[in-house]
């Protein structure tokens, strides 16, 4: 297979995480391993909204969206292979985080997820943010857990 060729389309992702523009931050998934890793890519464009104040004369994608990029693969990985009625990924938790080179306009970022503990609730992911072809932009030790929609309202 071609290593550009999705093996999840954008169509496909939106029918498991539940974001939208301008939260949805991965465009397709390249490879996936049942309770082991995913391979996805964010293609960055200047058309992204956090650039017009992150920063105006110097545009350079917010690391906390670069995490949230990393957590939505993760969510992608772990609930792919689960059943996904009434059912939510949420990010819960970040550890070793590092931030190692700006993303810029026209980067396309490669989001790497290897998971450390997978449990029904909670797992335990390393995720890598790339910026292609192999220049580190951020890398740390993600929490994920999988809830009930029900429990995520409050009363």
């Amino acid at each position: 297979m071609n290593k550009n060729q999705a093996v999840m389309d954008i169509t496909e992702i939106q029918k498991i995480l539940p974001h939208r523009y301008p939260f949805l931050l991965v465009d397709k998934v390249l490879e996936l391993e049942e309770g082991k890793k995913i391979i996805a890519v964010k293609n960055v464009t200047f058309n992204e909204p956090f650039f017009l104040g992150h920063f105006p004369d110097a545009p350079v994608m917010p690391g906390v969206l670069l995490l949230e990029a990393l957590a939505q693969a993760a969510g992608i990985l772990l609930m792919k292979f689960r059943d996904l009625d009434n059912k939510l990924p949420f990010f819960m938790s970040m550890d070793k985080v590092k931030f190692r080179n700006p993303v810029r306009p026209g980067d396309v970022l490669r989001l790497e997820i290897d998971v450390i503990r997978d449990g029904k609730l909670f797992s335990k992911v390393h995720g890598k943010a790339i910026i292609e072809p192999d220049i580190p932009a951020a890398e740390g030790d993600l929490t994920a857990g999988i809830l009930d929609k029900d429990k995520t309202l409050r009363k």
